[in-house]
């Protein structure tokens, strides 16, 4: 089993930084959390992350991890005594990597695409993309799933996590604007998914609230607004 320091470099707002928070969790870690600000970079994470520049980082006796899904394969890795976050079937492990690289590059981009759409009718066009996209991740959990309860199995994998982790900034979403992302009557095992997941004592205290990322959604807004006036 891995030894040394463990730190993270995050905001606790970043689905990206949860993802990370839930696979220390689920391996029974406890990180160092080192407060970042998405305005000014601390020198920490730009000497860290010279090429990205951006959370989440995981220092591991000060070398640096970077990229969400590349820093949950290394924790996978690296504690092998905890609970599998990755399938140990290889043809498992490259399904679940190609579903988690649909997620980040395809349909999570269309939901903050949705986000900076103007009025509804533009809204709409986004949200039919991404209907599309939900169509596919509940075939997807139907057959990765084999009858059981997450992605991962009877527990939570690579892929709950993948996706679980950006629910919360999905619902805000929702609130803020008004209109369905997550169709239940469209994709009904992955809504009855999101209940577990959501519920899951692994997850439930670090998937931040709707109502807290919808405020500070605002606030983020209003300050650069008032910084660019």
């Amino acid at each position: 089993m891995a030894t040394g320091s463990v730190k993270l470099l995050g905001v606790w707002a970043s689905p990206f930084v949860n993802r990370v928070e839930i696979a220390l969790k689920m391996k029974s870690v406890e990180p160092e959390f080192i407060l970042e600000t998405t305005l000014n970079k601390s020198e920490l994470l730009l000497k860290s992350n010279p090429v990205y520049k951006k959370i989440p980082v995981l220092l591991h006796d000060e070398k640096p991890i970077c990229e969400s899904l590349v820093i949950l394969q290394y924790i996978d890795d690296s504690w092998p005594n905890g609970p599998s976050i990755l399938p140990s079937d290889p043809y498992d492990r490259a399904i679940a990597r190609f579903w988690a690289s649909y997620i980040d590059e395809k349909w999570y981009p269309l939901v903050v695409e949705f986000m900076k759409a103007k009025g509804k009718e533009e809204k709409a066009v986004v949200l039919e993309k991404i209907s599309e996209g939900n169509l596919l991740l509940e075939e997807a959990f139907i057959k990765i799933n084999k009858g059981k309860s997450f992605f991962g199995g009877d527990r939570i994998g690579y892929l709950d996590i993948v996706l679980g982790s950006l629910l919360g900034w999905v619902k805000a979403i929702e609130m803020m604007d008004e209109m369905k992302i997550l169709d239940e009557t469209k994709m009904p095992s992955l809504a009855e998914w999101d209940k577990r997941f959501c519920s899951d004592n692994v997850v439930k205290d670090i998937i931040p609230q709707p109502e807290k990322l919808a405020e500070i959604h605002r606030k983020f807004h209003q300050m650069k607004k008032a910084t660019s006036n």
